[in-house]
């Protein structure tokens, strides 16, 4: 077995790829991810609502 073995040094990236990496994370913090959010929020809003249209409105039976 060598010393090198298992241990691995990750070596310094060149600046053009910490500058795609760091486009790529705001693209995806601050484009992507938040119309996903609005997506699925709004997705379960829109089941709730059609759910209700079929069943009635939570709540006990009206007299």
């Amino acid at each position: 077995m060598t010393q090198d073995e298992g241990s691995s040094v990750a070596a310094k990236p060149d600046a053009s790829t910490r500058r795609r990496e760091l486009i790529a994370f705001l693209v995806l913090a601050f484009g992507i991810w938040p119309v996903v959010a609005v997506g699925v929020v709004g997705g379960y809003g829109f089941l709730v609502w059609m759910w209700q249209l079929v069943f009635g409105p939570p709540g006990p039976p009206g007299s």
